[in-house]
């Protein structure tokens, strides 16, 4: 009798555990570890003499791109990003190392969180080869030293679903809302005057500001914008004024990143032509901004 393979090659993930989601002691766990995994300092003066703020935000930025191009999985961009705060706060890095340091996270981040991890050529390639996958290799130990193999990072996106579990939304809308939520999420991440706000912080104050901006608020009588606030903090033990603080630094950075991706938009139309257009690389790599 002829024994036939039938498995099928399509990755298959796991769906949600209605019973870890609706544990309030999953939710306490994480508030409870969540400053642990904080960068030690805010100032990058203190550490950093070469890197400036400025530089961070274009190399996160470059981080977010890759991680879009391979489709990779959500939680990978904020993890890497966490090494990346954490390790330039601890060690001080020379500006043409940061790119460097850059894939290195995020090499760390996909063999932590994704089933298929990024490669080291792969990285090396979006850093247009200016990099080698041995001088990756070789950070990968210095980066691993200095964050004490300690990986385990509590992210933002650690808090979506157990805040979706817990808010009163229609539930055909809360497809738009994780989405809009993640949005936000990885806005904040790049934007590095967030980066000491708690994971909690982030995700409440991005929840927050996703539903008010699909005014979903309006749809039940029961949940106005402050009292959403109210509930979001209750949940993460956080003050609500610094909550609708940062949610309301959200809606400003993100206005602002419209305003000047618009343009941005209008000037590649202005100044260039077809054929310089089509001269531009198509992936990801242009970090030069940095050593400006």
């Amino acid at each position: 009798m002829d024994l036939f393979c039938m498995e099928s090659l399509a990755e298959v993930k796991a769906g949600a555990d209605p019973t870890f989601l609706n544990d309030d002691r999953v939710l306490t766990s994480l508030l409870t570890i969540e400053d642990s995994f904080l960068p030690r300092c805010c100032d990058f003066q203190q550490i950093q003499q070469d890197i400036k703020p400025h530089m961070r935000r274009i190399v996160a930025g470059w981080m977010l791109e890759v991680c879009e191009a391979e489709n990779s999985e959500e939680q990978i961009f904020p993890l890497a990003v966490n090494y990346l705060d954490r390790f330039l706060s601890l060690m001080p890095t020379q500006k043409n190392h940061l790119q460097l340091l850059g894939a290195v996270c995020m090499f760390l981040a996909s063999k932590v969180k994704d089933s298929r991890p990024l490669s080291a050529e792969t990285l090396c390639m979006y850093t247009d080869n200016s990099i080698s996958p041995t001088e990756l290799l070789n950070w990968e130990l210095v980066v691993l030293g200095k964050l004490k193999w300690n990986l385990g990072a509590v992210t933002p996106n650690d808090f979506v679903e157990l805040f979706v579990r817990r808010l009163p939304l229609p539930e055909d809308k809360v497809p738009m809302v994780r989405k809009h939520t993640q949005i936000f999420i990885d806005l904040c991440v790049t934007d590095d005057r967030l980066a000491m706000n708690p994971p909690s912080m982030i995700a409440s104050g991005s929840m927050g500001a996703a539903i008010c901006g699909l005014q979903l608020e309006n749809e039940d009588r029961r949940l106005t914008r402050d009292e959403l606030t109210q509930m979001l903090a209750a949940m993460t033990n956080a003050e609500v004024e610094c909550l609708r603080e940062c949610q309301e630094q959200i809606e400003r950075i993100l206005a602002a990143s419209l305003k000047q991706c618009s343009r941005a938009s209008d000037d590649d139309a202005g100044s260039k032509t077809r054929e310089q257009q089509q001269d531009q690389s198509n992936t990801p790599t242009d970090v030069r901004d940095v050593n400006l």
